[in-house]
């Protein structure tokens, strides 16, 4: 295992198990999209969309990435800590029942343990799918393993601008239209294009679902010749399965995130989609 070497006041942190200042770390306030790693290994920690404002004082989140946070209880019999559970590193304390979140968990991390890795840092592909509304979309592609995240907004049109008042009135141009960036090396563009698929109707015309309206029809935004490949490919099969197909394929423009309400919409209400599910075509 190869380790990342520390300075003493990370040692502090992560080997000895210290404690930061609260509100002196710099990710305490910090809420941009990507994926939070282990100081010590690099190890994937926590999603940004797993992040919300405690005001604790310390970087909070309401669940880990599965399998890489572990909960061993604290030696002052009262705690709970949590490590890294590839290297052991001292990453915080969780805390249950607290009633802030839905999930009603407190994941409560050091700055110092961890380390943030923007979604369009260059280890990250990006993909571009417009299927009804948003939060839906964004829904079932921050549960897929390999996403580091999704994020609503606006795509398809060339104003300098997007926001949802113009957008929804189905006049600007723009889809609404999830970004999802992603780790290449587990999850391939083929397995995000076959469960983009399977949680909307594709051979809807005017919208998805109950949502009708130019910005809420189905389109695929691309941004090289292998994603369109790709999903030609994948028509060619669907429609070999006798399904009628109404996405369209798109070149990519400049996408315009959504205002900070729209984002983990279905996680910050607890609830699931109400114009999207899975069905299983593949």
């Amino acid at each position: 295992m190869k380790l990342n070497n520390l300075t003493d006041e990370e040692k502090n942190i992560i080997l000895h198990k210290g404690t930061e200042y609260p509100f002196s770390g710099k990710y305490d306030k910090f809420y941009e999209d990507g994926l939070y790693v282990c100081k010590q290994c690099g190890t994937a920690l926590f999603k940004s969309s797993f992040k919300f404002d405690s005001k604790s004082g310390w970087p909070s989140f309401d669940s880990s990435i599965e399998n890489n946070v572990k909960q061993i209880a604290d030696k002052d019999g009262r705690r709970v800590e949590i490590v890294c559970t590839n290297c052991g590193a001292h990453l915080g304390h969780v805390f249950k029942g607290e009633m802030i979140t839905a999930k009603n968990t407190r994941h409560c991390v050091n700055s110092l343990s961890m380390e943030f890795v923007p979604s369009s840092d260059k280890r990250f592909s990006q993909a571009y799918f417009a299927g009804g509304c948003f939060w839906g979309v964004e829904y079932y592609f921050e549960k897929l393993p390999g996403v580091i995240s999704a994020v609503s907004g606006y795509m398809g049109a060339d104003e300098k601008t997007a926001n949802y008042k113009d957008v929804s009135s189905g006049a600007s141009g723009h889809l609404e239209t999830v970004q999802v960036s992603y780790d290449k090396e587990k999850v391939t563009y083929k397995e995000l294009l076959e469960l983009f698929m399977q949680i909307h109707d594709f051979s809807q015309t005017n919208g998805q679902g109950p949502d009708i309206g130019a910005q809420y029809l189905s389109a695929i935004f691309t941004s090289n010749k292998d994603e369109i490949k790709t999903i030609k490919d994948t028509f060619s099969k669907l429609k070999s399965l006798g399904y009628s197909i109404a996405t369209t394929i798109k070149p990519a423009t400049k996408f315009y995130k959504a205002e900070k309400y729209h984002q983990n919409y279905y996680r910050q209400k607890n609830q699931q989609p109400y114009c999207h599910r899975f069905k299983k075509i593949f």
